[in-house]
């Protein structure tokens, strides 16, 4: 007999809701849930998939542990035992900082992966975190800051009201959006021309994102930050700024002329490979529209000038008067953000409070750079990185120069892996602790929903019950936290516990808490739910600003809307002065190198990166359901260069950077504009010991081999990713 259960998809950031079809304990079908709050019924071929990825046969469903060399199934009591045992005592003796934390990508699509690495790095004490943040969307955390007090304060594009809609590096209508939680992103953007609005795409590809576009740009790759730049000269100069209300909350709009000063259209364009006359029209257009909002994403995130591009897009935003009004970029207000607190001077945000290691490199947002995480193993010395706990993460794919990595990862004392698959990464773990698979996890988006184009509050309990044998991924995070405490054997919930009493203890003291003077230990026996992790998700909701509880979400199986995006400045900003600090001394210091960039010679080929609407990054690859079609490992080159190289369509090439050289299959296509070359991020699954069988069967070719970790942003510690000169040649 098959029954229905709802489900919100965890497998991009659009959080679409899902009704599920089960029979015998399986998921048997996925479609949309059309009475969904928030996603009315939208679902991409990843949530369609949903089945197939949740009972993957190659799913790990126990523990595995290393013994004379080899992973073996264990039972999760000698899993547990073998990281109480070697974690703690790598830590007598060689410090905290002999332990490096990596956190994936997945991470913030889970109830875990957002509740418990937090502890986990206080129970270890370590400053050695590296996370998939430095490989995507580090520069907007650290604009963010720099602009407004907090790398979380990032505003989003009001897709739904807005007049004019200005793209850039983003593909949204094949990723689904990034930064921009937005159901059905295709349909809002076909919704915004309907109504007379205007979509605008810039990116060195012609995009399915593009082909929508009333007008798509193609500039160069990498000079993104020298476009917007020239675009806030042009608004300045030609006296188009219009700030408005803005001007009350913000600081330093006086001094972005002089530090502009250079970047006229004329001086860009040769770097953008635009016309002025081009840019000067985006800017008068930019201006003239009713409302406006500027979106850059991770094209505009993985180059040099990162941060400044990330910077610029909020700078166009302020100059023009849309930031923080229906139809611009607002802020949204998740449900389980703190309440709020009246306006005022904050703690702002600093950069660079402690460096790595080896290279030096600041720590931006308490991370250090993925692309330094080799070395930092590597290199002996007092505070080597011996001991490493991966927690859904694969950075041998996703990171660059992953061959170092291989190695170096061979090389340490102790390795944990928390992931449901043997991949490239996980196969260097002495103990591996495979999480459930989706379907036997309760969802709520913590991270998401603080970037969602519209706020409302979902909560999705387990669809199927834990089978026997497997554990619950918040309970293996428990005990890991525990085992590498010295807490090893106490109960997981003594983990939970501790946080609400901790939070509770503090809220009932805090003035603007709805829980002031309460009692804590009443409060404490009000919360709802079945677990350590709902209580606490039951315990963020009565704190936040909403009023609610887990209850209200239980009574609501398809969510709850809490309305469209407001205006919430200034009290979302926490910089030392109260204000918006739109010059903050870090970007001014770095403006003269993106001048010098005016003068530099572009490389005569260069290559981007590539998303697959089918595939999200390195973790997709092994649903059949998924694979093939257009979802394929192919360098897209334009006809021109391929004429000029003697490349065909169909046939291989040899491709040469810093990092090395790949062998890949050719596509020649239109699609890329000349001088530029395309290659997807996420592939590489021919490492021997990794146990993915239908990613293995077509492994495709790891771009980021193709670098050697020293391109990076440098506000960020983000590697360069895109817009780096390659060089190409046929193969027989």
């Amino acid at each position: 007999m098959s029954r229905t259960a709802l489900r919100i998809c965890p497998l991009c950031e659009a959080t679409c809701g899902l009704t599920l079809t089960l029979a015998d304990g399986a998921v048997t079908g996925a479609r949309g849930d059309r009475e969904d709050v928030f996603s009315r019924g939208f679902i991409c071929p990843k949530g369609a998939a949903f089945g197939a990825l949740d009972s993957d046969p190659d799913r790990l469903r126990g523990p595995l542990v290393r013994r004379a060399g080899r992973l073996r199934e264990a039972t999760w009591e000698e899993a547990f035992d073998a990281i109480a045992a070697a974690v703690p005592a790598l830590v007598r003796e060689y410090g905290a900082q002999s332990v490096g934390v990596v956190l994936g990508n997945p991470n913030v699509h889970t109830m875990a992966g957002a509740l418990y690495p937090p502890l986990l790095l206080k129970a270890l004490g370590t400053r050695n975190l590296f996370t998939a943040s430095t490989l995507d969307q580090m520069p907007k955390h650290v604009s963010s800051g720099l602009l407004f007090g907090d790398p979380f304060a990032i505003p989003v594009p009001d897709l739904d009201r807005t007049d004019f809609l200005l793209l850039l590096g983003a593909n949204p209508v094949e990723s689904n959006g990034s930064l921009c939680t937005a159901p059905d992103f295709p349909g809002r953007l076909k919704a915004l021309r309907a109504r007379g609005g205007t979509l605008v795409v810039v990116d060195p590809r012609r995009t399915r994102t593009a082909a929508l576009a009333d007008r798509h740009l193609a500039p160069r790759p990498g000079s993104d930050a020298l476009l917007l730049a020239a675009v806030a000269h042009t608004l300045i100069e030609e006296k188009l700024a219009a700030p408005g209300a803005l001007e009350e909350f913000s600081e330093g709009i006086g001094e972005l002329g002089s530090a502009l000063g250079s970047f006229t259209p004329e001086a860009v364009s040769p770097a953008c490979d635009l016309t002025a006359a081009e840019i000067r029209t985006l800017a008068r257009e930019l201006a003239a529209a009713p409302t406006a909002a500027v979106y850059g994403r991770i094209g505009s995130c993985t180059v040099e000038f990162g941060t400044l591009a990330s910077w610029l897009v909020d700078v166009l935003n302020i100059l023009t008067g849309n930031l923080d009004r229906p139809g611009g970029a607002l802020f949204p207000l998740s449900a389980t953000a703190p309440a709020g607190r009246p306006a005022g001077a904050g703690k702002g945000f600093a950069l660079g409070r402690w460096s790595s290691r080896v290279g030096g490199h600041p720590e931006a947002k308490g991370e250090l750079p993925m692309a330094s995480l080799a070395e930092e193993i590597e290199t002996p010395g007092e505070g080597r990185i011996r001991a490493l706990l991966a927690i859904a993460a694969n950075p041998v794919l996703s990171a660059p120069d992953g061959d170092r990595l291989d190695r170096a990862l061979a090389g340490l004392d102790f390795m944990v892996s928390v992931d449901p698959y043997l991949n490239e990464t996980s196969r260097h773990a002495h103990v591996v602790l495979p999480p459930p698979p989706p379907s036997r996890s309760a969802h709520f988006d913590f991270a998401f929903n603080g970037f969602a184009v519209r706020n409302q509050a979902r909560y999705s309990p387990a669809a199927v019950p834990l089978e026997s044998e497997r554990m619950d991924e918040c309970e293996i995070h428990a005990r890991l936290i525990l085992a590498v405490s010295g807490l090893h054997g106490a109960p997981p919930e003594a983990v939970d516990e501790r946080v609400i009493a901790d939070t509770l203890a503090r809220a009932v003291t805090d003035p603007h808490s709805p829980l002031h003077g309460g009692d804590p230990q009443e409060l404490a026996r009000l919360l709802t739910g079945t677990s350590g992790p709902e209580r606490r998700l039951d315990l963020m909701l009565r704190t936040g600003p909403y009023d609610l509880t887990l209850d209200d979400l239980r009574q609501a199986p398809h969510g709850i809307d809490l309305g469209p995006l407001r205006p919430r400045l200034p009290g979302v900003l926490k910089t030392r002065s109260g204000r918006i600090e739109l010059l903050p001394d870090p970007i001014a210091a770095e403006l003269p190198r993106l001048r010098a960039a005016l003068a530099e010679r572009p490389a005569a080929l260069v290559l981007v990166g590539r998303r697959h609407l089918r595939s999200n990054n390195s973790w997709l690859h092994n649903v059949p359901a998924l694979t093939g079609g257009s979802n394929r490992c192919t360098l897209h080159v334009h006809p021109h260069d391929a004429e000029r190289l003697g490349l065909v369509d169909g046939g291989r090439a040899r491709i040469t950077a810093e990092g090395g050289s790949l062998e890949v299959p050719v596509e020649v296509t239109d699609a890329v504009r000349s001088g530029v070359v395309s290659l997807p991020h996420g592939w590489g699954h021919d490492r021997a010991g990794s146990r993915l069988s239908v990613a293995a069967a077509v492994p495709g070719a790891n771009v980021n081999q193709l670098l050697d970790g020293t391109r990076m942003d440098r506000l960020s510690g983000t590697a360069v990713l895109n817009g780096f000169p390659v060089e190409l040649a046929p193969l027989p």
